[in-house]
């Protein structure tokens, strides 16, 4: 049984410790003096643009099997894993069988995969079917460049796909360049090494053709001490760079704890490459704190994605023959932006649920404080009751409002530095910080404005008319009827026509995605279920006519390409103020 410290996993562990954090730049600028003093460490996200699932959408779909099989219900009911709803039930399901680790758990992965298939063979097939007809990134022939530039010599995979093999196949014209090592040849790891027949691939879980698939926790736990033992001699001679690899399971992350516990170990630093803005697991800060003691180089490195992240790497390295990469660059699918449709030609588009933000802030307040994290600047603004909006990132809480609000606010906290914050195209293109601070500032714009309510949602926020009976909502109500009530038989739970809105960056510009939903009042585990089946019932006969229609409403409404909608509506200190345009995105096919 999961302990209830560890079904509350997430909620309770807390770092004491305190990491370094290189600049992406400033990473591919030491690369290029060191590359091949570095070795590489991949996991599950380096293969992520191959198409190959990462171990966190693979824990998903472990949790709908589970719960088709166990419930036996049709997979239609749960096909959507994106779909917040979707993730609550599966999750509330996972909860309830209290055997399995909480949700965010670094043992979630391995225990679910044992549970949904016990069986060695029946795993094999599982992750044989995953990687089936995969083929490598841009990444992994770039690594694979290095490899043959001498700027790459040992990688290090917790992974089961042959993709760093293939793309050794592509720039050198075959594989018989590397040497592959898997559990059953572990001897043959160290004599490579130790002779220095580079390129050298070890795969530390064993490669899925292998016999063994070392992918549960039993499995985990008892990792290969040939393999083990090598990795940790090598970090003594080496340094490392983590990519894609989230620090999960025990057995490497004991390895590179044990390697650190001997001295002069990463001498070429230790760099963990990072996705997101969400901080990495506890043992990953902790190991990351324990070399910056050690005044060892490195630290977390931010970055988009593998396969930039290698882009930017290649572009510093001298000498290198990128005549493969440079084929795989103009093969490359080039996306131009469709021509605005005119005259009545009426040829083929689709129409997207995307709004642009033609026009947003560009500079935030910035705040160095004691302020220790974005839960104390939340609460420290919902106590002040002040009209600030605000978040925390390493470079300072991030806010709008009136300078005195702001200082205000945070007067529990001693201010070292108030300024300004560029807020960067290159930011908004993930979710970062800035982006995150961007969404609530248009959310409290849409609200301000529009007259209606908003509940904040970790994917979406959601929105909704104040009051039913103002007259701005009438052609509402002559598209879908009413705007309001109660669920049949839940009285204590009212619903809504609403929005979910939300922030995503495509084709190098900002978009506020719309999508008509139902909203409720009142909601709680014991209704959600009714919830669920009320607002399915309210939707399903929604086709594109009526669709199109509510898209057409919703965007005109939002429209503001020639105004701005200021978020706070002050006129001392930093506001947030917005445009959007009045052409929802569309897609069509491009003709000569």
């Amino acid at each position: 049984m999961a302990s209830a410290s560890e079904r509350n996993y997430n909620a309770r562990v807390t770092i004491d410790s305190i990491y370094p954090t290189v600049a992406t730049d400033d990473f591919a600028r030491r690369y290029s003096q060191r590359g091949g003093n570095l070795m590489w460490l991949l996991g599950a996200g380096a293969s992520a643009a191959a198409g190959i699932p990462t171990a966190w959408d693979m824990i998903w779909e472990f949790k709908q099997q589970l719960y088709v099989s166990q419930r036996r219900v049709s997979p239609k009911h749960v096909a959507d894993l994106a779909n917040p709803a979707v993730r609550r039930e599966l999750q509330t399901f996972i909860d309830g069988i209290g055997s399995l680790p909480a949700l965010g758990s670094p043992a979630e992965y391995a225990a679910l995969f044992e549970s949904a298939y016990p069986s060695e063979a029946d795993r094999r097939t599982y992750i044989a079917s995953k990687i089936s007809g995969a083929k490598p990134s841009y990444g992994h022939v770039a690594l694979a460049t290095l490899m043959k530039g001498v700027r790459c010599r040992l990688v290090w995979t917790t992974n089961f796909d042959p993709l760093v093999a293939d793309g050794c196949a592509k720039v050198y014209g075959g594989t018989g360049q590397l040497t592959t090592v898997a559990i059953e040849t572990g001897s043959l790891g160290r004599d490579a090494i130790d002779e220095g027949r580079w390129p050298v691939e070890v795969k530390l879980h064993g490669d899925f053709r292998s016999r063994r698939l070392k992918n549960t926790g039993d499995e985990l736990r008892e990792q290969d001490a040939k393999l083990r033992a090598l990795l940790i001699d090598s970090c003594s001679r080496w340094g490392l760079v983590v990519a894609g690899y989230s620090g999960r399971d025990e057995s490497v992350m004991d390895t590179l704890e044990a390697a650190l516990e001997r001295d002069g170990c990463f001498p070429a630093g230790l760099f963990w490459l990072h996705r997101g803005e969400d901080t990495p697991l506890p043992r990953v800060q902790q190991l990351l704190a324990a070399a910056a003691s050690k005044e060892i180089d490195g630290g977390l490195v931010p970055i988009e994605n593998f396969d930039e992240t290698l882009r930017d790497l290649v572009r510093l390295v001298v000498d290198l023959d990128t005549t493969v990469l440079d084929e795989i660059a103009s093969e490359r699918r080039v996306w131009s932006p469709a021509p605005h449709p005119t005259g009545n030609r009426g040829y083929p588009v689709v129409r997207l649920n995307a709004l642009e933000l033609t026009g947003t802030p560009t500079v935030c307040r910035r705040v160095v404080c004691d302020a220790g994290g974005v839960k104390d600047v939340k609460s420290a603004i919902e106590a002040s009751g002040l009209p600030v909006i605000g978040t925390r990132s390493k470079a300072g809480v991030l806010a709008f409002g009136a300078d005195a609000d702001v200082r205000a606010v945070l007067s529990a906290y001693e201010i070292k530095s108030f300024d300004l914050h560029p807020i960067e195209a290159r930011r908004l293109r993930y979710d970062s910080h800035e982006r995150g601070l961007l969404r609530e500032a248009l959310t409290q714009a849409l609200i301000r404005e529009h007259r209606m309510t908003a509940v904040r949602r970790r994917s979406a926020d959601l929105l909704a008319p104040a009051s039913a009976e103002d007259e701005k909502w009438t052609p509402l109500k002559k598209l879908i009827g009413s705007l309001g009530g109660r669920v049949p038989k839940q009285l204590e739970l009212r619903w809504q026509e609403g929005l979910g809105i939300r922030l995503d960056w495509a084709d190098e510009r900002l978009w506020l995605l719309l999508e008509p939903r139902t909203v409720f009042e009142g909601l709680t585990e014991a209704n959600r279920a009714a919830a669920t089946d009320f607002a399915r019932e309210r939707t399903v006969r929604r086709y594109n006519p009526a669709l199109n229609a509510l898209l057409e409403f919703w965007s005109t409404l939002f429209a503001s390409p020639q105004r701005d909608l200021p978020a706070l509506g002050i006129t001392a200190g930093v506001d947030a103020a917005f445009r959007l345009g009045d052409v929802t995105a569309f897609s069509g096919r491009a003709r000569p």
